[in-house]
């Protein structure tokens, strides 16, 4: 079985965070390749327990500009 997440990364600080959007499972590493890895690790234990992968979502991802 597999599941192909949709990862966001934000630096913060030091870190670098990444997000599951499907499912809001985060983790963070001092690399991107670190935090992806991690969420990886992440992911796997959070479907542990799954007997079939979730239904995909459609995601759409864009930039907005506000005033301020």
């Amino acid at each position: 079985m597999s599941f192909t997440a949709t990862v966001t990364i934000q630096q913060e600080d030091n870190w670098f965070v990444a997000k599951c959007l499907e499912n809001s499972v985060a983790s963070q590493g001092k690399t991107i390749d670190e935090a992806i890895k991690n969420l990886k690790e992440a992911l796997e234990l959070y479907f542990e327990d799954y007997d079939e992968a979730p239904p995909a979502k459609k995601f759409y991802i864009t930039t907005l500009e506000v005033a301020i």
